[in-house]
């Protein structure tokens, strides 16, 4: 008979989050170090990484904070060799930083084209690459990178920002058709409107974040606290057969048309 039991766990797991410091990867940290796993915080802001990583002690978890620059393969490589020496493999990769410049296409400028693609889609792949190598060689693992409900729908100002999220779905499934065969498995989540740092902007806004409240089913915002659990469900055995897709966490957004409700 199959033991359900430690679905969930990721004890003796070694689980890296970049872009941990705050908003979703905060929470992914957390909840990943709570099933279990030996988590390094990364961020290129170490100050928050580190309060994160004594947040998961304080707690009697496992964790460490690293400073990391996903656009920097010189970065990447360098907390790669600290992980690898110290720990001896990677078994987890959540992806989270992001950057948006909200505009009209036709107003965008190239330098701000350039530093979205860098961060959103270069970055994520940059590190995903890194790790993926580690993962295949240790033949297991489950990279996790950060997309949007922007990656299926879109609104004015949005474009490049969803152009880098629905990029992050196809690298991914491509990273999950050549890592499969390695025992790696790679999906996306999808988050719809979520309070974090990156949102604040709508936040102090009350008819735009009213609105966006009510354009999904559960007619609120998810918290940051809200992503930790899909995130453990794909880094853990209870996935152990899903790679190569998108789990929204949208509360609705996408299987809704709409805010009018009919008179049915």
């Amino acid at each position: 008979m199959e033991n359900f039991e430690d679905l969930f766990r990721l004890d003796g797991r070694v689980a890296l989050v970049a872009g941990a410091a705050s908003g979703i990867g905060r929470a992914a940290a957390l909840g990943l170090a709570s099933a279990g796993a030996a988590t390094i915080c990364a961020d290129l802001n170490l100050d928050g990484a580190e309060g994160v990583a004594s947040e998961i002690q304080a707690a009697g978890g496992q964790a460490e904070a690293l400073v990391l620059d996903i656009t920097s393969e010189q970065s990447i490589a360098g907390i790669m060799r600290q992980i690898l020496e110290n720990h001896g493999g990677i078994d987890v990769l959540v992806s989270t930083p992001a950057v948006n410049v909200r505009k009209p296409l036709l107003q965008y400028r190239a330098e701000e084209f350039d530093k979205v693609i860098r961060l959103n889609l270069k970055g994520s792949f940059l590190i995903a690459q890194a790790v993926g190598r580690a993962m295949s060689e240790n033949r297991r693992g489950s990279i996790i990178l950060m997309s949007s409900i922007r990656s299926l729908v879109v609104e004015p100002g949005q474009g490049v920002y969803a152009a880098t999220k629905a990029g992050l779905v196809q690298l991914a499934r491509t990273f999950a058709a050549e890592l499969g065969s390695a025992g790696v498995r790679v999906n996306c989540i999808a988050p719809g409107v979520v309070e974090t740092p990156l949102t604040e902007p709508i936040k102090r806004q009350p008819e735009w974040y009213k609105a966006y409240a009510e354009r999904n089913a559960l007619g609120r915002w998810a918290n940051a606290a809200e992503m930790a659990g899909p995130v453990v469900f794909l880094a853990s055995e209870a996935s152990s057969y899903v790679t190569g897709t998108v789990l929204f966490v949208d509360g609705g957004w996408t299987a809704i048309d709409g805010r009018f409700t009919p008179p049915i």
